[in-house]
């Protein structure tokens, strides 16, 4: 029998291949965006040396239990509650005669509490308008 000569296959050049992955690589880092989360926005005063005596009418104390129970004032309340009471307190006895706002909401969770109640009584605070809010140290009990 007569055998077939054989022929040699065609190959591909893998030279070009690191210059297409190179060319791959830069194009999804160009395009490729990167979500930045922004945090809690909160301005923070600088500290001073003097105190200032507050009138316990101008505190509204918040605190939230471990199971996301919160009390204002002693009241038991709603996290959808929250801007209504603290804008009607800040309407009643929140400003001085010179328009400053004076009321201060202090919010003191629980060391248990869990961080979206947290942030959405401080959003709750915002919504209605509250300019000066103190972050407790959360108990440890």
């Amino acid at each position: 029998m007569l055998s077939k000569p054989r022929r040699e296959l065609g190959g591909f050049s893998s030279s070009s291949m690191a210059d297409i992955a190179f060319l791959l690589l830069v194009f999804f880092l160009v395009t490729t965006t990167i979500s930045m989360d922004k945090g809690i926005n909160l301005v923070l005063p600088q500290p001073e040396d003097t105190e200032i005596a507050i009138p316990p009418q101008n505190i509204t104390n918040i605190l939230i239990n471990q199971a996301g129970k919160i009390l204002m004032n002693d009241k038991v309340v709603q996290v959808r509650d929250i801007a209504r009471e603290a804008d009607r307190a800040i309407k009643q006895r929140g400003f001085t005669p010179d328009g400053k706002q004076i009321m201060i909401f202090s919010v003191k969770p629980h060391a248990h509490t869990k961080y979206d109640i947290y942030i959405q009584v401080l959003d709750q605070l915002k919504v209605a308008g509250a300019q000066k809010i103190s972050i407790a140290n959360p108990d440890e009990s």
